[in-house]
């Protein structure tokens, strides 16, 4: 794990690899990226550590989607880029519909 006083959180996935999450970059996502994710560090954070499937993105091998459910027909997908034993949170939004790839781990 890191030391720095940046970090909003850092968790361990199922997949053995820490997923961090500046502040600042945590700024960025519900400013401008995804604005509907305000106020839901936790549920990005559940998302992240108790994932009901994870997949694979089709065009990076090193990117995962993590899905959890949180009705029926909707999920937080948290997508995050593994590098070598952490990785980083790369945008997190409300779903209908899980995306394509490989399947990699599900609950």
């Amino acid at each position: 794990m890191t030391d720095n006083k940046d970090v909003l959180f850092e968790v361990m996935t199922p997949l053995g690899f820490y997923v961090r999450v500046t502040q600042g970059y945590w700024d960025l996502i519900v400013s401008v990226k995804h604005p509907v994710m305000s106020g839901r560090e936790d549920d990005v954070r559940n998302a992240l550590e108790n994932p009901d499937e994870i997949r694979q993105s089709k065009s990076d091998e090193d990117v995962y989607l993590f899905y959890k459910a949180e009705r029926e027909k909707r999920w937080i997908c948290a997508v995050s880029k593994q590098t070598g034993e952490s990785g980083f949170l790369i945008t997190t939004y409300p779903t209908d519909a899980i995306k394509e790839g490989a399947q990699i781990w599900h609950k």
